[in-house]
C-alpha cells in the first residue's frame, strides 16, 4: 500500500510541476482528451504551426537526466525546425504524421512507429495534412541541453511529400 501511495504522490507532484510551469509560461489548458494521456496545454505558437497540445510525463531532474512527454497535433499542425543536443526519441501513439531531418525526404510516421532523431540534427515533426497525430517524446542526457528552436517549417516544405 505504501508503494501505491508513493507512486500517486510522485505522479501528482510531476503533474503539479508541469501545470505550474505551463501556467507561468502563460499557456491555457484544453479540455480535449481522447488518447492515453490528456492533451495538456496548447503549445506556444512561436514554436508550432497549427494547434498542438503538450503534456509533460517525466520532469527533467539531475538523477535521471531525461525528460518525456506527450504531444497531440491536430491535422496540419507541426513543430518548427529544431534540434536536441542529445537527440530525441519519438514513439507514435496515434494517427499519421510526418518527420523530416533537414536535407532528407519527409518520412510518414504512424501509430507504433519509433523515430530516433540524432543529436544536434535539425528536424521537425507533426501531423499529416489529413490526420491528427500524437507521440511520446523522450529527451535523454538533458544535462547537455534540451532543445534549440529554429524557424517555422514553411507550407512549401510541409507539402513536399515525395
Amino acid at each position: 500500500m505504501k508503494t501505491i501511495s508513493k507512486k500517486v504522490l510522485f505522479v501528482a507532484s510531476v503533474t503539479l510541476f508541469v501545470m505550474f510551469s505551463m501556467v507561468c509560461a502563460g499557456q491555457e489548458p484544453t479540455a480535449k482528451s481522447d488518447g492515453i494521456f490528456p492533451e495538456g496545454r496548447l503549445a506556444p505558437a512561436k514554436f508550432f504551426t497549427g494547434n498542438a497540445w503538450v503534456t509533460g510525463l517525466v520532469a527533467n531532474d539531475s538523477v535521471f537526466t531525461t525528460a518525456a512527454g506527450s504531444v497531440f497535433f491536430e491535422a496540419g499542425a507541426r513543430s518548427n525546425w529544431h534540434l536536441h543536443p542529445s537527440g530525441q526519441i519519438l514513439i507514435v501513439t496515434s494517427g499519421v504524421g510526418y518527420h523530416q531531418i533537414k536535407g532528407q525526404p519527409i518520412e510518414i510516421i504512424r501509430k507504433g512507429d519509433v523515430v530516433k532523431c540524432p543529436p544536434d540534427v535539425l528536424h521537425w515533426h507533426g501531423a499529416s495534412k489529413d490526420s491528427s497525430m500524437s507521440h511520446i517524446y523522450i529527451l535523454p542526457n538533458t544535462e547537455k541541453g534540451m532543445v534549440e528552436w529554429k524557424g517555422p517549417v514553411t507550407d512549401e516544405e510541409y507539402a513536399n511529400i515525395d
